[in-house]
């Protein structure tokens, strides 16, 4: 593979419609050749996820199996400590190169990555995609107006031209999905049905792990 990846990171607790179409909708948007989905073990910025590793794992391949321009990357869940997306940017540069490497943000990630850690090196390893509801205006001042204002383009063709430094805002389908809401709703025994993937509905009736 050689074309732009995706890099869609989250703790996916667990994975609903509103991730996959976001990942469909940039894919398509940007002519990515793949999105990779990457759960994280240990959020940095929020309490831990509420379910296992391997059981969030196993919803994100079921959620994503039957698109095949969708991946599943796993070395977060290998790691100890903190999942921070630095270090797995550079693992992936490291292992491609020259690749076009395009990190998935929602506009909410987005207006936090001041606090993430060594944000400002993170547009060094991949371009910053940030989707968005349509009428969102971008900020135009402090460290991300300054960010868009040196990086950001219009043109799409230029994220397969160099492997990262770039900046995109696309607008997308907002949908008010939340895992968290999903959580409470499986706890009070509602059916998630339409708000995930019938493969991850199915799982997470079966288990019946949030109650």
């Amino acid at each position: 593979m050689s074309g732009p990846l995706g890099v869609l990171g989250g703790t996916f607790d667990p994975i609903h419609v509103g991730h996959l179409r976001l990942a469909l909708e940039t894919l398509e948007q940007l002519s990515l050749e793949q999105v990779a989905f990457v759960p994280c073990r240990e959020p940095p910025h929020r309490e831990s996820p509420s379910r296992p590793v391997e059981f969030r794992l196993e919803l994100v391949r079921a959620a994503t199996a039957v698109e095949p321009r969708f991946r599943v990357d796993g070395r977060e869940l290998e790691r100890s400590g903190p999942s921070y997306t630095i270090d797995t940017l550079i693992d992936m540069r490291r292992e491609e190169p020259q690749r076009p490497l395009c990190l998935l943000l929602g506009m909410d990630a987005f207006l936090g990555l001041p606090t993430w850690h060594r944000w400002a090196e993170l547009s060094d390893h991949a371009h910053i995609v940030v989707a968005h509801r349509p009428g969102w205006v971008p900020p135009s001042d402090g460290v991300l107006g300054q960010l868009l204002a040196a990086r950001r383009t219009s043109d799409v063709a230029s994220l397969r031209e160099q492997p990262a430094g770039r900046a995109v805002v696309v607008p997308i389908t907002q949908l008010e999905i939340s895992s968290t809401a999903l959580r409470r709703d499986l706890a009070d025994g509602r059916d998630p049905r339409y708000l995930v993937p019938d493969a991850v509905r199915e799982r997470l009736l079966a288990a019946d792990v949030y109650r």
